[in-house]
């Protein structure tokens, strides 16, 4: 996807996450995170949409800590939300596609990867604030799945802090059926970090599969997997183990 392509999916989907904590409000329950409530939930987005934005704007080129979460609540809090939200899609609207600054997934750029970055991101806590107030949630982009799939598998669980690991090797398939769209990975588990990669390329000990869209929720632990087939403690071990740290 183009770095044009995931700003919009960072505006459209912020926008869609406000309207969501503002309608289920801030005391609502989430049924994604269940350690949750909405407050928790624009608190934390809030402040990584803030976090972002200061790595571009400022130039930053090495890790820094995010800042300090706000005491705000009820409707003060999704106009903090709302408002560091725009400021972040300001941002990469207008930084130069050439800046410099901090990133940790491969990208063709800064501003690529955290175009893409905050794009997942917000796209996974709008799913978060849809949960929370019940309802019908809005649909998602098989293409843009299909990209959420590939930053996990290929990005943030090759890198060396993946806790995705098996004392014995095995190859977890992952598989989308969209019609005319199935795309493959081969994950392969071992005591060291997963290698994937695409396609078939290994017998498979255990397959989960399913809509682009259902496969990237559950893979980010939001949704269970839609199907699996061969070993499920290959599946119950991406549930357990999979869990993101940034930076």
């Amino acid at each position: 996807m183009e770095i044009s392509e995931h700003i919009q999916v960072v505006d459209v989907e912020g926008q869609l996450l406000a309207r969501a904590a503002a309608e289920a409000g801030t005391d609502a329950k989430v049924p994604t995170c269940p350690d949750w409530q909405v407050r928790d939930l624009l608190r934390h987005t809030g402040m990584v949409h803030r976090w972002a934005a200061a790595f571009i704007t400022e130039r930053r080129t090495s890790y820094r800590l995010g800042g300090e979460l706000p005491e705000l609540d009820g409707d003060t809090l999704v106009e903090w939300f709302r408002e560091g939200h725009a400021t972040l899609v300001a941002t990469l609207k207008t930084t130069p596609p050439d800046v410099e600054c901090w990133a940790f997934l491969p990208a063709p750029s800064p501003l690529a990867f955290w175009a893409r970055r905050q794009a997942h991101e917000t796209t996974v806590h709008r799913v978060d604030a849809e949960s929370a107030r019940g309802g019908s949630p809005s649909p998602m982009d098989v293409a843009f799945a299909v990209d959420g799939i590939e930053e996990l598998l290929l990005g943030f669980h090759a890198r060396k802090r993946s806790r995705v690991r098996s004392d014995t090797p095995a190859v977890l398939r992952v598989r989308t059926t969209d019609p005319r769209e199935e795309r493959t990975w081969t994950v392969r588990l071992s005591d060291e970090p997963p290698v994937t990669e695409h396609g078939t390329t290994a017998p498979a000990d255990c397959e989960v599969s399913g809509s682009a869209a259902r496969l990237y929720l559950a893979l980010w632990n939001r949704l269970p997997f839609p199907q699996v087939t061969g070993d499920r403690a290959l599946a119950s071990l991406w549930r357990e183990r999979s869990a993101i740290v940034m930076g």
